[in-house]
């Protein structure tokens, strides 16, 4: 039983469940209805969807996981590459879904839990019925509009894209310092984040620094290969989407409603002035953005 705190110690079941040889999530299951995934991003757990989540299972069946490699789920060593690939994780969470009994699900996902979704949604277009993406842009894109002196808001990028070492050795050495600066800067309301919930994600993130790293290198690599094949072949998203972020195309000079729109042709795509973790300092407005989506 992984540790919960209010909105996911009443009405959520939790619960380990296997997805790959050797890899099982920990996931929160609650409410009734038809099914929604809720998919968590950096750095963080499951837990930042509590208020969200809780709102939702008024009405749906609310599946909110740990990703692979991170909070309570299992932590498989990256040998080859493609471990922490999005295409496996997309993978991990179609399993999970049938798992739980559900062949076609809406999708919402935050940071890297976004870059899953719109995975899971390229080669999964059969299960994934609604996707809504909170505050990135697809990683192919993302790679893309990083240049000169404005990329420097990015620097964890690029050190977690290095070779096996270094990385995990920097970061190990102050865990805390490192995950803990961006819960600071991304957050315009601290109070969004209370100190339980805090000690929570840094715990999570201290205890798992190798795979958020390996996570991450994916998307230096396999990641920009798969999107890469995908755009030189025109497949697109072929279901509703929803795209909620911060105004970066204003700051960093590229037009993000453009960028989507040649990866989703049913594009809904919106500016929020709160920070970054969106779900937990203005929840409403992304459950109003869910229950929107599920409407088209």
């Amino acid at each position: 039983m992984a540790p919960t705190v209010p909105g996911f110690d009443t009405g959520f079941d939790h619960q380990h469940v296997t997805v790959a040889d050797g890899v099982r999530l920990h996931v929160a299951v609650g409410g009734s209805g038809s099914p929604v995934v809720l998919l968590h991003g950096f750095p963080q757990t499951h837990l930042m969807w509590r208020h969200v989540a809780a709102d939702l299972a008024a009405e749906h069946t609310v599946i909110c996981p740990d990703l692979r490699g991170y909070g309570a789920s299992d932590k498989p060593a990256d040998l080859d590459g493609a471990t922490y690939s999005k295409r496996t994780m997309a993978a991990d969470i179609v399993a999970l879904a049938r798992a739980l009994g559900h062949d076609r699900f809406a999708l919402a996902g935050h940071d890297r839990g976004a870059l899953v979704a719109v995975r899971a949604g390229l080669d999964h277009p059969e299960a994934v019925t609604h996707l809504l993406s909170l505050d990135v842009l697809p990683t192919l894109d993302m790679w893309e509009v990083m240049h000169g002196t404005t990329a420097v808001v990015g620097f964890h990028l690029y050190l977690m894209a290095q070779p096996p070492g270094l990385p995990e050795e920097l970061i190990g050495g102050a865990p805390d310092a490192f995950f803990g600066h961006f819960l600071d800067i991304w957050t315009r309301d601290p109070a969004a984040i209370p100190a339980d919930v805090r000690a929570a994600y840094l715990k999570a993130c201290r205890e798992a620094v190798p795979s958020i790293v390996a996570d991450y290198r994916a998307s230096a690599h396999i990641d920009v290969r798969h999107d890469r094949a995908d755009r030189d072949a025109g497949n697109r998203l072929a279901m509703p989407v929803s795209v909620l972020q911060q105004d970066w195309g204003a700051a960093l000079g590229f037009d993000a409603a453009e960028l989507w729109r040649a990866w989703a042709p049913d594009l809904h795509h919106a500016t929020v002035s709160c920070g970054h973790f969106m779900a937990e300092e203005e929840p409403a407005v992304v459950s109003a953005a869910i229950r929107d989506l599920l409407a088209r």
